[in-house]
């Protein structure tokens, strides 16, 4: 369903989740008090303002309460974060997602009323960190620790298996899961254990970061073996 969002800093993250939201289709506004940022991303998004995001009169001018969701991008300045935060649950913005740069400011963030924070650099943290130890992974997300969503490309060692002989599957000896399959065009969702794993397929799995790594260790040593 298309949504009406706000985006408020224009820093790297905030570029990145406005053009990203926008390219799937919902309606974009983002604010920043710097014209540069502001004019850099005029031509991505449907509009950018130079305005002041942590100006109460400003966010009511712009009808800033209606829109469905707020972003408050803004990073290490904690105080305008903050500032920011209390403002758009004062007019009534019913959804708002604030970023925090550590535990502290994102606990404060969660006190004054965000309805969700997010750690960026902490996250790319965590999935830079799996991506470099998983060689095989192009992305990682963790869930919960030690455990995550992980996508790679069918390595050669796992091409013409099937999905349970490549060690995938809730009784498979390190019980990861495959959640889907991109063939080409073709998404396969669950697929069963039978599936065999072509070229070019695309796996997303799931389960135990190092039984996952342990896993793709072993097949590769069973292919070469």
């Amino acid at each position: 369903m298309k949504k009406q969002i706000v985006i408020i800093g224009l820093g790297r993250f905030g570029i990145s989740v406005a053009k990203t939201l926008y390219g799937i289709g919902h309606d974009v506004l983002a604010l920043d008090t710097d014209e540069k940022s502001v004019q850099s991303i005029s031509a991505d998004i449907t509009h950018s303002i130079q305005a002041d995001g942590t100006n109460e009169n400003v966010l009511r001018e712009l009808g800033i309460s209606n829109f469905d969701i707020a972003i408050v991008a803004i990073g290490s300045a904690v105080e305008a974060s903050v500032l920011c935060t209390i403002l758009l649950k004062k007019i009534g913005v019913p959804y708002v997602i604030a970023r925090a740069d550590n535990e502290l400011h994102g606990s404060i963030l969660e006190k004054i009323g965000a309805d969700k924070v997010v750690y960026p650099e902490q996250e790319m943290g965590d999935r830079v960190a799996h991506v470099v130890t998983l060689t095989d992974v192009s992305y990682y997300m963790p869930l919960v620790a030690g455990y995550g969503v992980a996508r790679l490309a069918a390595p050669a060692y796992l091409i013409g298996k099937q999905v349970s002989d490549a060690g995938f599957g809730p009784k498979g000896k390190f019980e990861v899961a495959v959640l889907l399959i991109q063939r080409e065009k073709e998404i396969i969702v669950t697929p069963s254990l039978q599936e065999i794993i072509r070229e070019n397929d695309v796996l997303v799995t799931a389960g135990s970061s190092d039984n996952l790594e342990k896993l793709l260790q072993e097949a590769r040593k069973n292919a070469e073996s």
